[in-house]
């Protein structure tokens, strides 16, 4: 991985947020990278329930100030920046006061879906790209975890196709199980299509549900890594049927070579 620039865009990181499957590969990816001679940048939503002083978040204002347009909605962009000491690792947070303040993640206290959650992806995905052009660094891979982060590769491949910063990059999307059981805003398709996204490009978004979220990521990864062992077996058979380098699930305590060998032979080939 010497030399290599590697993007990691996730849903969720410790130790920022609780321990899972999905905020516990999105840390040991980019360590592993960094610990073999590679360069990196995180992002992460910055969600209401991280502490901010503990983990001693600032805002870096020469990248925040600029609005993304949300459905039709100026929605002010905040960036944040934090690191973790003992791995000299940066993370960068796209934060915003209308989806990001509330102490959650994804779910109120009654366990439901948060309704605008949609739309929360959507700036998640723009907000990344916009600060990514800002800090002008080329990544040779943009590898996505986690489902809020799964409008990424959408984004990267059709509203910001003809960005120049991107055209070598390659779009790795790890595949975890199922990440939750809803459905988001059935007006999800539109909310994407005003975006200039033709409707029948994200078909499967009129029920976004989590399969039909990650078919989407997928349709526009240029390779896949199914990150758990009990990836939803639509979603497996899906995948199969795509003509794209996949990695079969290898459990964490052996990842590192199997990543490591993956996006050399594979995804860079």
């Amino acid at each position: 991985m010497n030399g290599k620039k590697i993007l990691f865009v996730s849903s969720e990181l410790v130790p920022y947020l609780p321990e899972n499957e999905v905020s516990l590969m999105s840390y040991e990816t980019p360590r592993m990278v960094n610990s073999n001679g590679g360069q990196i940048r995180i992002f992460m939503p910055r969600f209401g329930n991280i502490n901010e002083r503990r983990h001693q978040l600032h805002e870096v204002i020469r990248l925040s100030g600029m609005n993304l347009v949300i459905n039709d909605m100026d929605m002010p962009l905040i960036i944040k920046v934090a690191s973790i000491p003992r791995e000299r690792i940066q993370v960068y947070f796209i934060d915003n006061e209308e989806y990001f303040k509330r102490k959650a993640t994804f779910t109120d206290e009654n366990g439901k879906l948060f309704v605008d959650n949609d739309e929360r992806a959507i700036f998640f995905a723009k907000g990344v790209v916009e600060t990514v052009k800002k800090l002008n660094w080329s990544p040779d891979i943009i590898h996505v975890h986690g489902w809020m982060a799964s409008l990424l590769p959408l984004y990267l491949k059709k509203y910001y196709a003809d960005e120049p910063l991107f055209a070598e990059s390659k779009i790795v999307t790890s595949v975890y199980k199922k990440g939750f059981e809803e459905e988001l805003d059935k007006n999800m398709i539109k909310k994407i299509a005003f975006d200039g996204v033709s409707e029948d490009s994200i078909k499967p978004l009129a029920s976004p549900n989590y399969n039909n979220l990650l078919k989407v990521a997928v349709d526009y990864s240029d390779a896949i890594i199914l990150a758990s062992e009990d990836v939803p077996q639509e979603l497996q058979e899906y995948i199969g049927q795509l003509e794209k380098p996949v990695l079969s699930y290898v459990p964490i305590q052996e990842f590192e070579e199997a990543y490591a060998n993956f996006y050399n032979n594979e995804v860079l080939k």
